[in-house]
């Protein structure tokens, strides 16, 4: 089993230049190979439309820069300074460890790799950017051991990092028994330095494959393997999903709800954006108004840094809170609609008249509601539940919302067939029925 621990760098400021010049020669490396690779891209191939009929000589291709190529340059690198062209900089590869400048070649080899090849589906990511101070800010020590850990006081910690010195942690949670070092990720946040230890502890199963193996049988009814406390340990418990131990999870996005429970509660919604979006506005206009590269300018970008990093945390911190509140039920499966929320962002399409003068489309209307979504991070929310389930022996499973929200469940009739019809009454039962409610019982 690996565990992440998050804690507080305390570096002191002769040690933060040093860490500032580490991110500057690993993000140099990074954009001078991904710069390779897009040169090997574009010299060794050409458009089907621009190909000439008749070739008489074929130009040579080049070898295509890989992993393992460019790692091999970093011996020849380090025998001397490297020479910025733009800036005339002088850069010592020689201070950096080299498992940094082999993560900085691995992840440049994954990043282009998903441009060009693509993932397992075949789908292709975009074309990689050259990292900027702002976009780069981690970089990981991969071979790591609990020998670097050199003291442990009550609330601190005492780190060696390599060619980088002694490090003073603040420890706000003890490290488990049983765990060893792995690996250790410094990143460099809008409020202070941070450091990512990954822990493992082999003596524990994997919690995705033990603790929460869910697979589909003939029949079409989910079952899953759970780990039960008053079973002895690595016995795996098998459960089939009922209405006692089942709960359904419907995003609401209506008013001041976020979720709505087939237990019948709705829970509500902290909208941390839109609370802080009038002094994240007012930050944002003054550090526009501020000249370009001046010391005011660089303060208030800060600010308005700190002021998305406190929104991004209160959000998480929201999402944590409600998944603890509905695994702490006891259910042991949970089921949330797998919602297509790239395209409930997408804009409107542009409408144009015969003449070509373009018409009103409902994008302004359509802008609010893109940034409530945005605000409500359900992708996000739905990653961490399924992350604190497993962790208590649960398991959350994403169902095909079509038609979830048209249908009466009882009575398997299309009843709402406008968002706008919140609530039905039934004269037959004589009952109000909660549109977003009645959606997890179908």
């Amino acid at each position: 089993m690996k565990v992440t621990y998050q804690y507080r760098l305390e570096p002191e400021s002769s040690q933060k230049l040093i860490l500032n010049e580490c991110l500057r020669i690993c993000r140099y490396w990074y954009n001078r190979q991904l710069g390779e690779r897009f040169s090997w891209w574009e010299n060794n191939r050409h458009a089907v439309n621009s190909c000439p009929i008749f070739v008489t000589r074929l130009p040579e291709l080049l070898d295509r820069p890989n992993y393992y190529s460019q790692k091999l340059q970093l011996p020849v690198i380090k025998k001397d300074l490297s020479i910025v062209q733009w800036s005339g900089e002088l850069l010592d590869f020689k201070s950096v460890d080299s498992t940094v400048l082999q993560d900085v070649c691995k992840r440049v080899d994954k990043a282009f790799e998903r441009f060009v090849i693509g993932d397992s589906k075949g789908f292709r990511s975009g074309k990689p950017r050259f990292k900027t101070e702002a976009s780069f800010k981690t970089m990981t020590f991969a071979m790591a051991n609990n020998e670097w850990i050199k003291l442990k006081r009550i609330n601190w910690l005492y780190i060696r990092l390599p060619k980088l010195g002694m490090f003073k942690v603040r420890m706000h949670r003890p490290i488990p028994d049983g765990f060893t070092l792995k690996q250790i990720s410094v990143t460099k946040k809008a409020d202070g330095w941070y450091i990512q230890m990954v822990l493992e502890d082999v003596t524990i199963p994997n919690q995705t494959t033990a603790k929460c193996a869910l697979r589909e049988y003939p029949r079409g009814d989910f079952r899953a393997k759970s780990a039960d406390l008053s079973y002895p340990r690595g016995e795996l418990r098998e459960f089939i999903p009922n209405w006692d131990n089942s709960m359904g999870i419907d995003a609401v996005l209506q008013g001041d709800d976020y979720l709505a429970t087939s237990e019948g509660e709705k829970l509500s919604s902290r909208k941390p954006l839109r609370k802080n979006q009038a002094k994240l506005d007012r930050i944002s206009i003054k550090r526009n108004r501020r000249k370009r590269r001046s010391k005011p300018r660089r303060k208030l970008a800060k600010r308005e840094a700190k002021q998305h990093q406190k929104i991004a945390r209160s959000r998480k911190d929201f999402q944590y809170k409600t998944a603890h509140k509905l695994v702490r039920t006891g259910k042991k499966f949970f089921f949330y609609e797998d919602l297509n929320l790239k395209g409930l962002t997408r804009r409107n399409k542009t409408k144009q008249d015969e003449n070509g003068s373009y018409l009103p489309n409902g994008q302004s209307a359509k802008s609010g509601l893109n940034k409530s979504w945005a605000d409500g991070a359900f992708g996000q929310f739905f990653e961490i539940l399924q992350r604190i389930a497993e962790k208590a022996g649960a398991v959350a499973v994403s169902q095909n919302p079509q038609y979830t929200s048209m249908i009466l469940s009882y009575r398997n009739e299309i009843i709402f067939t406008d968002c706008s019809i919140r609530e039905y009454w039934d004269e037959k039962n004589t009952l109000m029925v909660d549109r977003d409610i009645n959606r997890q019982s179908t």
